[in-house]
This record gives C-alpha cells, sequence and structure tokens, in this order.
C-alpha cells in the first residue's frame, strides 16, 4: 500500500508545475528462506538431522540413514556401521560434512566415514540418488550423501540460541546432545557437543553380547557476517569413542577425529555472479583395534607357560580437503563451476605382546592425491521444464611409501537430466549418468598377496601387506538411467523412484577361505526403485507406505551381487 500511495504521489506531480526532486528510497534486504522435504521432484531427498528417528536417536551417521528408504547397513556392532545405497557399498557413496570428506583408516572399515558422523549435531541431510550430481570430487555412483550445518541468525532481541536433550534406554543407552550460539549481525559462535553410551544388551535367550560402545564429539564454529553477502567461518572439532565387536577378533577402542576448516562465501558480486564459495578442510582419523582394551586378551603358550597375547593395530588417516565454486545467473541459466582437490595419507603399525617379531612402527603406507574441474548447469526450457546437465574431469595419483609403484588415472562424469512439472500436481524427471572411480584403499590392499616383511597376520588382517601391483585394477565405470515422479493430489500423495545400470569393471571384494578378501574386477547389471503412497488425515496426522527393492547381478560370473538388500516394507504412522 505504501509503494501504491508513492506511485500515485509521483504521477500527480508529473501533473504539477512544479519540479520533479527524485530521492532514493532505501528498503531493508528481505531474506526469504525455506526447506522443501524433496527437491528434483524426488531425486534428490532432503530431511531434518534433528528430527527424533524410529527407534532412537542414531549414534552414528549410519544409523540415521538407515530411516531414509534405500539405504541399509552392514552391521559392525552396536554403533559405527557401515550403509549401503541400493546394495552399493563403500566409496562408491559419497559422503560428506559441511562440504568436506573425512574418510576412515581400518582395513576392516571398523570406522567408516559414517562412524565419525554424530548426525543430530547438523541441521539437515541431502541425499542425491544415483550419479546426478558432479560438484563433488569423484562423484558417488550410488550416492552423495551431504550432511550440513546452517549459520545460525540472531536479531537483536535474541542474541543466543540453543537446544539440549537427553535419551534414556535399556540397557544403559543414554544419549546426551547440546547444542548452543550466541551473536548478532555480525559475529557469531556455535558449539555443537553430544555422548553417546550404551552397556551390553542380552538376546532374547537372557545372554549377554559383547556390544557396548562410548562415543563423544564436539565442534566449535566462528563465523563473521560484515554484511548480508559475505560470509566467513572457522570451525575446528574433536571426538573419541570405542567400541565392542561380538562378531570380531578385535574391538575399535580408539575412533580419535581432529578436523579444523576455513569456509568463505560471498554472494550477488554482480549481476551474473550470483555467489563465490571456497573452504579447505583439515582432519586426522586415528583408530585403533586391539584384542585386551574391552576383553580379555586371549592366551598362548610361551616356554611352557599360558601368557596373554596382546595385540594392537592402529591405523591413521591424514586428509587435506580443498574447493573453490562460482555461480553464475542470467536470463534462464545457472551456471557453478569449481575446482577442488585431495590428499590424503595412510599409515599403520601393528603389535603384539607374545610376538614382538610381528612388531611394526607407524609408517605410511599409502598416499592419494586427486584434482578435479567441474561445471553443472541449470536451464530453465519454460515454467514446465528443466534441464540439468553437468560435465567432471578428475585426475587421481596413488603412490606407495612400500616401494615405488605409482598409480594414474583420469577419470571423467557427466550427466544430463530432464525435470518436469505440470499444473496437476505431477511433478517427475529422468536423467542418465556416467562416473569413473578408481579403487579405493580398501580395495587396494584387498589385492595383496604376500607380506612385505614376510611374516603371517594371524588374525586375517590386510592392512599390513605390501600391495603387489597398484594397477591391477581397472576403474569402475558406473552408466545409471534414473527416473521416477511425486505426485500431490488433496489428502493423497504419491512417489517412485527407479534405477538400471550397468557397471564394467565392477570392483568385487571376494573372501577365501583365510577370510582373506581379494579384489578383481567383473561385469555387472544393477536395477531396482523405491515407491511410497500417503495420506494426510489431518494437518498434523499423516500415515505412508513405502517399499524399496535393489538387485544385482555379477554377469562375468553369472551370480548375485554382495550386499544387496532384501525387499523392505515400512508403515508410517506421524503426528
Amino acid at each position: 500500500e505504501a509503494l501504491d500511495t508513492a506511485i500515485d504521489q509521483a504521477h500527480d506531480h508529473t501533473h504539477a508545475d512544479a519540479p520533479i526532486q527524485h530521492s532514493p528510497v532505501m528498503l531493508s534486504p528481505i531474506v526469504v528462506t525455506a526447506q522443501q522435504g524433496n527437491e528434483a521432484n524426488g531425486l534428490i531427498i532432503e530431511t531434518d538431522a534433528k528430527q527424533t528417528i524410529q527407534p532412537m536417536p542414531a549414534s552414528d551417521g549410519a544409523a540415521y540413514l538407515n530411516s531414509i528408504m534405500g539405504f541399509n547397513s552392514v552391521k559392525n556392532g552396536g554403533t559405527n556401521g557401515d550403509v549401503t545405497f541400493r546394495g552399493m557399498y563403500g566409496s562408491r557413496i559419497k559422503m560428506l560434512t559441511d562440504g568436506t570428506e573425512n574418510l576412515g583408516a581400518c582395513p576392516n572399515r571398523m570406522d567408516a566415514p559414517t562412524a565419525y558422523i554424530s548426525p543430530e549435531s547438523f541441521d539437515k541431510i541431502t541425499v542425491i540418488k544415483g550419479p546426478q550430481t558432479v560438484q563433488y570430487a569423484t562423484p558417488g555412483s550410488a550416492a552423495t550423501v551431504l550432511f550440513e550445518r546452517v549459520a545460525p541468525t540472531f536479531d537483536q532481541d535474541n542474541p543466543y540460541q540453543g537446544e539440549a536433550s537427553v535419551m534414556l534406554g535399556s540397557f544403559g543407552r543414554i544419549d546426551h546432545n547440546v547444542e548452543a550460539a550466541v551473536g548478532n549481525d555480525k559475529v557469531y559462535a556455535r558449539l555443537n557437543a553430544n555422548r553417546s553410551k550404551s552397556d551390553d544388551y542380552q538376546d532374547g535367550d537372557g545372554t549377554t553380547i559383547h556390544s557396548n560402545w562410548e562415543r563423544w564429539s564436539s565442534d566449535l564454529a566462528l563465523g563473521w557476517t560484515p554484511d548480508a553477502n559475505t560470509w566467513l567461518e572457522l570451525k575446528a572439532g574433536v571426538g573419541d569413542g570405542e567400541s565392542a565387536y561380538a562378531g570380531r577378533s578385535m574391538d575399535g577402542s580408539q575412533f580419535q577425529r581432529e578436523s579444523l576448516g576455513l569456509h568463505a562465501e560471498k554472494r550477488n558480486i554482480s549481476d551474473v555472479i550470483s555467489k563465490l564459495e571456497a573452504q579447505v578442510d583439515y582432519s586426522f582419523n586415528d583408530h585403533v583395534m586391539d584384542n585386551y582394551s574391552l576383553r580379555n586378551a586371549p592366551m598362548t603358550t610361551m616356554m611352557g607357560m599360558s601368557v596373554p597375547n596382546e595385540m594392537s593395530m592402529r591405523v591413521t588417516r591424514r586428509t587435506l580437503n580443498s574447493r573453490i565454486a562460482m555461480t553464475s545467473d542470467w536470463d534462464q541459466f545457472s551456471l557453478i563451476t569449481g575446482l577442488d582437490a585431495q590428499r590424503n595419507t595412510h599409515a599403520g603399525d601393528m603389535k603384539s605382546s607374545a610376538m614382538p617379531s610381528m612388531n611394526m612402527p607407524l609408517e605410511e603406507d599409502l598416499r592419494f592425491q586427486s584434482y578435479g574441474a567441474f561445471g553443472e548447469l541449470n536451464y530453465q526450457v519454460n515454467p514446465q521444464n528443466k534441464v540439468v546437465t553437468g560435465l567432471r574431469f578428475d585426475q587421481v595419483k596413488v603412490d606407495s611409501a612400500e616401494n615405488d609403484q605409482v598409480r594414474k588415472d583420469t577419470l571423467p562424469s557427466a550427466f544430463i537430466r530432464l525435470e518436469n512439472n505440470q499444473d496437476n500436481g505431477l511433478n517427475s524427471y529422468i536423467g542418465v549418468g556416467h562416473v569413473e572411480r578408481s579403487p579405493d584403499y580398501w580395495e587396494l590392499y584387498s589385492t595383496s598377496t604376500s607380506y612385505g616383511n614376510g611374516t603371517t597376520d594371524m588374525m586375517g588382517n590386510s592392512s599390513y601387506l605390501m600391495v603387489d601391483n597398484l594397477n591391477n585394477l581397472e576403474t569402475e565405470k558406473t552408466t545409471q538411467l534414473d527416473l521416477g515422479f511425486e505426485h500431490q493430489s488433496g489428502k493423497y500423495k504419491s512417489w517412485a523412484s527407479a534405477y538400471a545400470g550397468v557397471i564394467n569393471d565392477f570392483i568385487l571384494v571376494r573372501y577365501n577361505g583365510n577370510t582373506r578378501p581379494l579384489a578383481e574386477n567383473v561385469d555387472a547389471t544393477i536395477a531396482g526403485g523405491e515407491l511410497g503412497v500417503g495420506y494426510n488425515f489431518t494437518d498434523r496426522l499423516q500415515t505412508d507406505l513405502s517399499a524399496m527393492y535393489a538387485w544385482g547381478e555379477n554377469t562375468t560370473d553369472n551370480t548375485p551381487l554382495p550386499q544387496i538388500a532384501p525387499l523392505e516394507g515400512r508403515l508410517n504412522v506421524r503426528y
């Protein structure tokens, strides 16, 4: 109304004899934010990480992701599971926290990347299905998962905010979570701290199962927003934990994490450049496995005497990530371009009280270096149709600290997707993507067949094997079709997503009679999907029914692919 009045007055002045005096009117900036459950018509899923999941708050990232249709996990114990998505596993799922990758170190994946994630300390979780983005280094062929925190905002009347929770459960389960922030429109400080603990549980026969755990994490962020278009944040974090494993000969007695990062963002730089973002992040994971901290060590006979054989293995991973990206907008186009790099170094040792000859000091074994460049374009063809496409190239180098071996790979990735939105509430997408992936640390070491020092590891662990040949595995090449829809009609809603893919040189990890894994290339075909229907009884009471199915075949041997999850269905009632 005020604007209409001003226009009318200006119009009247134009008919007056007096000269017009123009004076600029400065309006306060208005920032509008919104969060929707799904983007790209269901291809991209967003969820509130602070919403409690069933049956109880998640102790790690894998436990939370299990609540999202399509995810399952390979259980290690009560915590620190290793997720699968649509039956795909390991580095086929790109796992990022605040835009950076924090890799685990254990050769048997006791400390998968999700083991260092406390989901309740984040604000939102985004899942991008399939190879349908190129914005992040060596894209995940199965999915890209983003755990993200949103910078807090304050007004003059409320210079602080926060929340705290405590959860109690059977068998000594107790969780604490605290988030607190203080600041103003220029600076802020935010603290996220949490702890989760559980004792051994008892099975249905009353037998106590070796499964206790304790983990804690703390992150501090200091932010600076000198104006509405500038943001700078310095963050640091630490964490640790321990976990008992009934199904393994060793427990995880240490899951130590240290991290440090600097993120910056500048918006509205020009009429075309809408955003420039840059970040650099460092992380150090220090993981220890042993057979005596959380259990009694097995006994062995030496010189006619029975003595405990205490064994431990320590593995570390140092990772440095950097990324810079620019978003440009003009007409119906939006283009994101950028460069990123990662360097990570893996090291390990081994100790035995009964057999000191097996002891090895902590030494580096493999070093990874990657550089990437990408471009991702959005084109709004018309109000109903949008085309999204992207292209990326990564240069990956792996070198061994144990010998002179070097591996170099050039990895192209690309996708194209059409999104359609109809006035009747039917929104759909169809896209095809291609990703090439180098073998990761676990797969390279799985090809080992001899020990560097000629000794035998009685634990059957492949961590300290010398890699015989860094180049005995081909890069894995995935080409996948993704399609799906969402439909909303009154109180009813329905959605579905499906995929079909061909994987050339799929890196398959086998296990022989000595539990030693051996990796090799095979060809594979995968397919499956998720679907669901829902009904809103009221604005507050909702129900939905969903199902997921994944299928995969090793076409080289005509056998099923491993780790494919079974048919799964869920019925939810929400208030």
